[in-house]
């Protein structure tokens, strides 16, 4: 043992302290920031006393053995930061509010560029509605809404989808749960109509007799000459007269006892047509007219005759009736 230690141990003693001595925690691995506030009770204390902290060692003059006491006391939880390591924490808060405060200048005198936020990351839990979850501005709430819509489209384009909708076919099926070509089905009955058509006009066709077809064939060469002709045609136009008288009406007077022969054309005219009475006659109910050769005396019994009066008496009779009922 050394002569100082000896005087130290036998003769020096210790001044002691106001306050009895703290007790040392044990140093915690911090797990992140914390920041404490060390102001509880609501009265500050300075930060710059030494002889408060707790984790700043002690001097002890002379070096002089003090007595170690024990405590019961138990500490849970992480410890609170030191007045350094609490400044540090500080001043790093506060320089990452002023880079964020010249950061939000800047963006705010940059001009604005469409699309700007699609790459955004965001971290954090989100709603089914592509909405971040928490407290939001309606302006990040339409933003992460945009941003879910665009990026259903970009998937749907790269799996070979129509984002719209549009372009994708209605898949039909029959009791059993086979596929119905939509397609195939359309161009069938669209074959079968077709068919159906051009079967019923073979069959109009195959109904017409000689005379029909010369006469369609006749149209077809007039409306060929049609298109040569001259939009104006006169009284004197030779064409349009012989047209005109070759065309007979049912309700000619003249036509009864006309006896014209072959016109030029040939189709239609007098010659060889069955002769008949051309002279008036008593009508009878089947419309039978008399022969040409009938000399116009009446030698029946008259039972045509009465027949029409008759039915001309009971109708007359019918109608005064309803003319009656009428007036009543």
């Amino acid at each position: 043992m050394g002569l100082a230690d000896y005087l130290a141990q036998n003769y020096l003693s210790a001044d002691k302290s106001s306050k009895g001595k703290k007790r040392k925690r044990k140093n915690a691995e911090d797990a992140g920031l914390i920041i404490a506030d060390d102001d509880v009770s609501g009265m500050s204390k300075s930060r710059n006393r030494d002889d408060d902290d707790e984790d700043t060692p002690m001097i002890i003059p002379g070096g002089a053995n003090i007595s170690k006491r024990t405590t019961t006391w138990k500490t849970f939880g992480k410890a609170a930061p030191s007045n350094n390591e609490q400044a540090a924490a500080d001043a790093i808060l506060a320089d990452a509010a002023a880079e964020t405060q010249a950061r939000n200048a800047e963006d705010e005198d940059a001009p604005a560029v469409v699309g700007e936020d699609e790459d955004m990351d965001y971290s954090g839990p989100t709603m089914a509605s592509g909405a971040m979850a928490g407290l939001q501005t309606a302006e990040q709430v339409t933003k992460a809404l945009k941003r879910k819509e665009r990026d259903e489209k970009r998937a749907m384009q790269e799996m070979g989808m129509d984002p719209t909708g549009k372009a994708q076919e209605t898949i039909y099926r029959d009791a059993s749960g086979r596929i119905i070509n939509v397609a195939m089905k359309r161009a069938e009955l669209r074959r079968q109509a077709d068919e159906e058509e051009r079967k019923k006009a073979e069959e109009a066709e195959n109904r017409r007799g000689d005379v029909q077809k010369r006469e369609k064939e006749a149209r077809i060469k007039e409306l060929e000459k049609a298109k040569t002709m001259s939009l104006s045609r006169y009284a004197d136009d030779r064409q349009l007269n012989d047209e005109q008288k070759e065309q007979e009406r049912w309700n000619d007077p003249a036509l009864a006892f006309l006896s014209r022969g072959t016109t030029t054309k040939g189709s239609k005219g007098t010659k060889g047509r069955k002769k008949t009475y051309t002279g008036a006659f008593e009508p009878n109910r089947y419309g039978i007219k008399p022969g040409y050769r009938w000399d116009g005396v009446d030698r029946s019994i008259g039972f045509e005759k009465r027949w029409f009066e008759a039915r001309n008496q009971q109708q007359n009779i019918k109608d005064l009736q309803y003319a009656w009922q009428m007036d009543e």
